[in-house]
């Protein structure tokens, strides 16, 4: 932990608002554990619902849990963890304090305002998730820029392309075209299959490495360049759709391919004993294995959508509760990896994958069961980390330093 706060500055401020991985993981994970089943409910079981049909006035529900995992869920741990290791790459005072409280506020008032059961103006979620991405980018932008760290300068301008993308599905929701939300949501996912690209290719082999005590992999800066190059071709067609089936596909495949190359290199095998890292491992290889999947049944377009889930739950929600279960230990002075046993938790996410995933593929007949084990086994993970956690956030770090 860098030394650059003033510790009697900090401890005037609550332990929950010292720094960004503080609010937004507890934030993140609680929406992830209370939605899916909320949305589960809502959609089979309207009438046992807290909210009657009425509350769909504007925020129509195949809008809505899409919206929420990739902006409520997902981005939250995304800004969370960034503005935590911003301060570590750049040596700049991390975001803290009013200014913390109120970029969570946005979030977090995003978030109820498409909870309310009144009709509700669009603009309003949409401004707040706006500023909520908004000064998360330029947190980042103003730590990076001041000590001219280029090579993570992309970071704030993805979370500035999310923030357009996002307001692109509001007005897809105004306008009820819910074929260009479709775009949206799959362009969303591989957005965030990029940053996967970007950090994981970055910590995933520094952190086995370390843990195993052997020599991390030199990177191959043309598989690396190949795959932020592929990753954002997927971006971009997933929300155009002005390249031919064909070149997606082969995308998909080259992608697919070069993602388990590059994963193979990591020494997973090695990390079978230590959950902190055979979780990381496991998340990033359903990447490529999604990748391949979806190339595979790419003219079949209810298994293609049914395996975005195996993307969304199984890689990026896994990897999502792998990091913030090591952060939040690693940044409150605790050892990483004498923490809460996880280990349920980190298996609960795979299962879920494949049983919202593969098994409406194989077994479609059974369709509403795999989708509440699949719910079960989603909100049963994130439901241990903010039993396990909470109070982890919520307190000062154990050796009295800021952060």
């Amino acid at each position: 932990m860098l030394n650059i706060d003033d510790p009697k500055a900090t401890e005037k401020i609550p332990a929950i608002l010292r720094l960004g991985f503080r609010p937004f993981f507890l934030g993140g994970a609680s929406v992830a554990m209370l939605f899916v089943p909320l949305w589960l409910l809502t959609w089979f079981y309207p009438q046992y619902s807290l909210f009657q049909t009425d509350f769909w006035v504007k925020v129509v529900p195949l809008w809505w849990h899409p919206h929420e995992m990739l902006f409520g869920f997902a981005l939250a741990i995304v800004c969370g963890f960034l503005l935590t290791a911003v301060q570590n790459w750049t040596n700049q005072p991390g975001m803290k304090g009013w200014a913390l409280a109120l970029t969570f506020a946005c979030w977090l008032l995003a978030r109820l305002t498409l909870l309310l059961p009144v009709s509700i103006p669009l603009w309003l979620p949409a401004l707040l998730d706006s500023l909520f991405l908004g000064l998360t980018a330029i947190k980042l932008w103003r730590s990076i820029y001041k000590v001219k760290q280029w090579h993570n300068i992309g970071f704030p301008i993805m979370l500035l392309v999310a923030m357009m993308i996002n307001l692109l599905s509001y007005y897809a929701l105004s306008e009820r075209d819910f074929s260009l939300s479709q775009q949206i949501w799959q362009s969303m996912l591989w957005w965030l299959g990029l940053l996967i690209t970007i950090v994981g290719g970055r910590v995933i082999p520094f952190f086995t490495a370390i843990r195993i005590k052997a020599t991390k992999p030199e990177p191959i800066a043309l598989l690396d360049n190949s795959l932020i190059i592929i990753m954002v071709a997927l971006v971009v067609q997933a929300i155009s759709q002005v390249m031919p089936k064909e070149v997606e596909q082969a995308l998909l495949y080259a992608a697919g391919g070069l993602h388990l190359l590059r994963w193979s290199r990591w020494n997973p095998h090695k990390t079978l004993k230590e959950p902190m890292l055979w979780s990381l491992q496991v998340s990033y290889l359903l990447l490529p294995i999604t990748l391949l999947a979806m190339a595979w049944r790419i003219d079949d377009t209810m298994a293609y959508r049914h395996l975005l889930h195996l993307f969304a739950i199984g890689s990026l929600a896994g990897i999502c509760l792998s990091m913030i279960s090591r952060v939040s230990l690693g940044h409150t002075s605790r050892n990483i990896y004498e923490g809460p046993n996880m280990v349920l938790a980190f298996a609960c996410l795979p299962i879920a994958a494949i049983l919202r995933a593969v098994m409406p593929i194989v077994a479609p007949a059974e369709y509403q069961l795999w989708l509440w084990l699949a719910g079960g086994f989603w909100s049963l993970a994130f439901a241990m980390f903010v039993f396990n956690y909470a109070s982890i956030l919520s307190k000062p770090r154990i050796d009295g330093r800021p952060g």
